[in-house]
């Protein structure tokens, strides 16, 4: 299965939200993230729950675990080109909807200037 690139969604200040989220969580955390963000780029479109979910309109969650704490990558996909992440949080229950919406509206923001919203790196720690 060839493997699809991932990108990480870039504000038009330079901004990274996924990278910077990942600064802030415990160290432990961020590297199981890490890890998640790998397994997303080997397996694509393919990976399922209980590592990744679809929650609505196109936008994705990456799930990570770790002393009962969720994290959640939102993210979604260019077509078969690329997959962005949009930015991470922490939940209880449920993605608030404003979470959901915040990725949505960064969607078509990338999609109007991929090149201008995209942040690449080879390793994302």
């Amino acid at each position: 299965m060839p493997q699809t690139p991932v990108v990480f969604f870039k504000e038009d200040d330079g901004g990274v939200p996924l990278l910077d989220w990942l600064h802030r969580i415990p160290r432990k955390a961020a590297a199981k993230c890490i890890v998640a963000i790998e397994r997303l780029h080997e397996m694509g479109h393919e990976l399922r729950r209980p590592e990744a979910d679809l929650l609505r309109d196109g936008i994705h969650e990456l799930r990570v675990g770790l002393q009962g704490i969720h994290y959640r990558m939102l993210y979604f996909f260019d077509g078969k080109t690329a997959i962005v992440l949009s930015h991470g949080l922490t939940k209880e229950r449920v993605v608030p909807p404003r979470e959901i919406d915040l990725a949505i509206r960064r969607r078509a923001t990338y999609l109007a200037n991929r090149q201008r919203h995209t942040f690449e790196r080879e390793y994302p720690g």
